[in-house]
């Protein structure tokens, strides 16, 4: 498998950081779920804190993703794809890209308007972020509320994407969903025709 993205298929730093990704939302899915059920506890803070960092961790590496795009670029359509559904996908990844960054960031946001202590994120230990407000209830609802609302986005074009990459597959037998596999084998190369 190559590192670089080339016109049959993603490399595999395309393919590591967006396996890593849908894990890592996956986990802060079922860590939201989770931490609104609990009761005020030391537990409840360390969960917290560990959401608010792979949060981060996930707008870095979209950040990170977006950049890799533009150096290594993106496989074409496979053949056949009709030009509404290739444009469609084009939309529903520019989508994606968006809320990936914009739901860390209104978590941020969340985070900075309520006045936790302490003001600053820290990433892992590692080093802090800066706070992005004064202490706001007006902006931490809103950004409470926007958060909210790019998970239910989130949730929507994903469903969508993976019953499209599904379809890919098992309808239309392309290797549109097989080629985002770390496993699956390149396409095979067309034959030449007998006596070229």
């Amino acid at each position: 498998m190559p590192i670089k993205n080339d016109a049959d298929r993603w490399g595999w730093i395309s393919l590591g950081i967006h396996w890593l990704t849908v894990v890592m939302v996956l986990g802060l899915v079922v860590v939201g779920f989770l931490m609104q059920e609990m009761p005020n506890s030391p537990a409840k803070f360390n969960l917290y804190s560990m959401h608010k960092m792979f949060g981060l961790t996930v707008l870095g590496l979209t950040v990170l993703r977006l950049l890799w795009r533009l150096f290594a670029g993106t496989p074409a359509p496979v053949a056949g794809t009709p030009r509404w559904q290739a444009a469609a996908a084009s939309l529903a990844h520019g989508a994606l890209y968006l809320i990936l960054l914009a739901m860390p960031v209104s978590g941020w946001l969340y985070h900075s308007a309520s006045g936790y202590p302490p003001r600053n994120l820290s990433w892992f230990g590692l080093f802090k972020l800066p706070s992005l407000s004064d202490r706001d209830e007006g902006l931490r609802d809103a950004a409470l509320a926007a958060h909210e609302w790019l998970f239910i986005a989130l949730a929507v074009i994903v469903t969508v994407h993976a019953l499209a990459a599904l379809k890919h597959h098992y309808v239309d037998r392309d290797r549109t969903l097989a080629r985002m596999l770390p496993l699956a084998k390149p396409a095979p190369k067309p034959q030449d025709p007998p006596g070229a």
